[in-house]
């Protein structure tokens, strides 16, 4: 018995950040939007996530409070340790942030992010920007 008008199943998104309020509303956005969300309120739990649950897609924060779980992780760090791991080189990570200043974006996206947002977040900014990267792998797949 189908119990949708689609088979396919729904692509994942990974959300990365240390404010709560900003995850919970990140994931209301994007289940309505019809993806899958997991939340990671740090980086040995983002860690964690994308070996269980390998994401299509992470939404990453690059400020962390300092030593955060008793290792000190920002966004910068769980990216080099993304791109280290076979598992998860090649998922596509959007970086977004309250600091200002393009160095933040410059060094993001040199460390392999495909999209940088600047909080306070443009939800239907970062929805089109999940859409336009997920959508070619939706095509390939």
């Amino acid at each position: 018995m189908n119990s949708g008008p689609s088979t396919a199943p729904q692509q994942k998104v990974l959300i990365v950040d240390d404010n709560d309020v900003v995850v919970k509303t990140i994931a209301v956005k994007l289940n309505g939007a019809g993806f899958k969300t997991f939340v990671a309120l740090d980086g040995a739990e983002a860690v964690s996530l994308v070996r269980k649950e390998k994401p299509d897609l992470i939404v990453l924060d690059i400020s962390f409070p300092p030593d955060v779980a008793g290792v000190p992780w920002d966004g910068y760090r769980i990216m080099e340790w993304l791109r280290r791991v076979d598992d998860s080189k090649k998922i596509p990570i959007i970086v977004i942030t309250g600091g200002a200043g393009d160095k933040d974006k410059e060094k993001a996206l040199a460390g392999g992010a495909v999209g940088f947002l600047y909080k306070p977040l443009d939800h239907e900014e970062l929805l089109k920007m999940v859409r336009a990267t997920l959508t070619p792998l939706t095509k390939t797949a």
